[in-house]
Formats: C-alpha cells, structure tokens, sequence
C-alpha cells in the first residue's frame, strides 16, 4: 500500500467535503485506537488515516504546488503498513504539565518497551522511531511511531482470527490490552499473507 498523489484529493474537492467526512473519519479513526493504561493511547495508522492527515495538513497548510504535494506524501507515506507489520502513532498524554515533565522523565525508553502478543506466538516488541531519536537522556518524547513486525505464521494466526494482546512492559508503565474484536478486524486488514 502506497500513497500515491493520485489517492489525493484537491484543495476544492476537498474543501467540499471535508466537514461531511469527518465523522466517519473519527469512527475509523477511533476503531484502530487503543488506549493502554490511562496514559497511552496507540493510534494504528493505515491508508485511510495517512491520506487524511495529508489531506488535512494540505488543506490548512494552502499547499497545493506539486513539490508542496510530494514533500507531505513523503513525510506520511511512511506510516502506511505494509502488508507485514502494524504501525502506529504512541501518544503519552498527562494533562498537566507538571505530571507530564515528571512521568516523561520516568518512561525513558517506554517506546521500546510495547509489545503485541498474538496468541500462541512470542511478543513481537516495537520498533520504534525510525524516522528520527525522539528522547534524550533527560525525557521521553510525548509522541513516537512504532512498528510492529510480524512472521507470517504470526500474520496467518492474526488472519484466522487469534487473540491478540497489546502491552507494556516497562518498569514504571506495566499494562497490557485484549484487543477488541471489532479493532482487531480492522488491524487483521493490514496484514497480507505470506
């Protein structure tokens, strides 16, 4: 799966239809979105969600030049799965500021620590932050892209409908999620077989 600029909307066209997109861009939005814990949320990107993000920072951004055009399928293009993995968008959210500095401090290297466990497989942990180091040795960014890789006979159990178990196992963040049915329907689309 790759965006490509004819997957793209214009500014007018998608001017026109930008308001009356937007719930179903929110259900889809919130299917692939699963909270862990009370503070992390992972956000499952795929077509949809990167085509929308593009189009959206297109559309506020008034960029409608072709290099304009090309730089943003760039920047995004990444975050589309490729038939062999999830990936997703890691958001650590502690309202106030003060608590965020703190726990930020304390999750040092929690990226690295999420985990999917498909049933009767190993963990396969998260690749994270491919693009570019978004920690240093003071803090955790609030917000990482993560990968997760899995084996085909992983993806074939995802695709016959195993259970599968999204988690932390970082010191100071142990927590760990059924995913939904409906959620792991949609998660078990991004998967090609072998």
């Amino acid at each position: 799966m790759t965006i490509t600029r004819d997957k793209l909307l214009t500014l007018e066209a998608y001017a026109k239809i930008r308001n009356s997109s937007k719930p179903g861009a929110i259900a889809h939005r919130r299917l692939r979105s699963v909270p862990l814990g009370d503070h992390v949320t992972l956000q499952f990107e795929d077509e949809q969600t990167v085509c929308r993000q593009i189009q959206e920072m297109l559309h506020i951004e008034k960029i409608f030049d072709e290099d304009g055009i090309n730089g943003e399928i760039e920047a995004y293009a990444p975050l589309v799965p490729d038939g062999s993995n999830w990936k997703a968008t890691m958001l650590i959210e502690y309202p106030d500021e003060h608590e965020r500095r703190r726990e930020l401090a304390r999750l040092i290297g929690v990226e690295d620590r999420l985990f999917v466990e498909v049933e009767g497989h190993a963990r396969v942990y998260a690749i994270a932050d491919e693009d570019l180091d978004r920690e240093n040795d003071e803090k955790t960014s609030a917000v990482h892209f993560v990968r997760f890789e899995f084996s085909a006979a992983q993806r074939e159990a995802v695709r016959a409908g195993a259970a599968v178990k999204i988690g932390c196992d970082h010191t100071n963040y142990p927590a760990h999620v059924m995913l939904a049915a409906e959620t792991l329907a949609s998660l078990a689309g991004d998967l090609r077989a072998a």
